[in-house]
C-alpha cells in the first residue's frame, strides 16, 4: 500500500472529528450515536428535530458518496444475517451498559479527556480483540 491509499481514511477521520467538535462547540452536545438515538426514543419534548436531522445526515452520507463519485459504499459481511442481528443487539446492549458508544466515548470523550471514556474505549478494544481471537481460533475458524 502506498501513502495515497490512506487519504480517504484520513479525510473521513478529519470530517468526523470536525463534525464532533462543531456539535460540541455550537450546540453543547456530544455526537454519540447511541445517546442521540436513545434520546429520540425517549421522546424528550422539543428535542427530536436535531436528533432526526443528525440521523438523516448519517443515512444520506452513502447516498451523497454515490451521487458525487458514482461509487457505492462497499460492505462485505462474512457472517449470516442472524449473526448480524445478534451482533447488533449485543452492541445495543453494550452501549446502554457502557453509557455510550464508540463515537461518544472514543471520539468525543477521549477528546475531552474523560477518564470514564478512556476506560470504556479500553474495554471496547479489549472485548473486540478477545471476540476476534475466540471466533477465529476457538469458534471453528469463523471469519
Amino acid at each position: 500500500m502506498d501513502v495515497l491509499s490512506y487519504l480517504p481514511a484520513l479525510a473521513g477521520g478529519l470530517m468526523i472529528g470536525t463534525a464532533a467538535a462543531l456539535m460540541l462547540w455550537l450546540e453543547g452536545r456530544i455526537a454519540g450515536i447511541s445517546g442521540i438515538v436513545g434520546g429520540l426514543l425517549q421522546r424528550t419534548q422539543g428535542d427530536a428535530t436535531w436528533r432526526i436531522a443528525f440521523l438523516l445526515g448519517l443515512i444520506a452520507s452513502p447516498l451523497l458518496l454515490m451521487l458525487f463519485t458514482g461509487q457505492r459504499a462497499q460492505v462485505h459481511a462474512t457472517v449470516s444475517p442472524s449473526m448480524l442481528v445478534l451482533a447488533g443487539l449485543l452492541v445495543g446492549f453494550g452501549t446502554r451498559l457502557g453509557s455510550g458508544c464508540t463515537s461518544g466515548h472514543g471520539v468525543c470523550g477521549l477528546a475531552r479527556r474523560s477518564p470514564r471514556s478512556l476506560v470504556a474505549v479500553a474495554t471496547f478494544i479489549a472485548t473486540g480483540a478477545l471476540t476476534v481471537y475466540f471466533m477465529r481460533h476457538l469458534g471453528g475458524g469463523l471469519r
